[in-house]
């Protein structure tokens, strides 16, 4: 027809006004929706591991069920009369009570001290493993730390296994339980 634009309106310039453009552009307009929200559920997943990661708050036991300690929600570290000693941060750096910096945590639970050289870790079973990867002890799910004879040394109430890692820091940088 003349005077009429080229294309039928429907935007796959075909000329048979079939509505097939409309519904590619509506496909892809539910792709780019499908793609967001799964980026959002990723981003808030990843978002609540991070925060779980630092909101590990346990108080801690020795063998006799005394407190020997406390470690608070944001990382502080506090001896059994409650003075700060120092903190475990959720990016894994580990500082004493004037801040300094005197040890990472590794997210595969390697520990290392402010050099930079492996003094242990923790395994994802819970052993605990010195400088030279010989088993010394191990934390129980249930958050029981034990000696390398297997002997219960202590406690972390409040323990959960996404906060081994802050555990395993708290023994090998603050107080070795598992050594007793």
């Amino acid at each position: 027809m003349p005077g009429r634009p080229a294309g039928d309106g429907d935007g796959d310039g075909d000329g048979n006004g079939d509505g097939e453009g409309r519904q590619v552009a509506e496909r892809r307009e539910e792709g780019k929706m499908r793609l967001a929200v799964v980026t959002s559920i990723l981003l808030v997943v990843g978002l609540a591991s991070a925060v779980a990661q630092a909101q590990c708050s346990m108080t801690v036991r020795n063998g006799s069920g005394s407190t020997e300690g406390q470690i608070d929600s944001d990382g502080t570290v506090r001896n059994s009369s409650g003075s700060g000693n120092g903190k475990i941060e959720s990016g894994g750096t580990v500082r004493n009570s004037s801040g300094s910096s005197i040890g990472k945590v590794e997210s595969d639970g390697t520990m290392r001290n402010g050099s930079g050289s492996t003094i242990g870790r923790v395994d994802s079973d819970g052993t605990i493993r010195n400088s030279s990867g010989s088993s010394n002890g191990k934390i129980d799910s249930d958050g029981t730390v034990r000696n390398s004879s297997g002997s219960s040394s202590g406690k972390f109430e409040g323990y959960s296994e996404s906060c081994r890692n802050t555990a395993g820091a708290y023994l090998f940088f603050f107080n070795p339980l598992h050594n007793r």
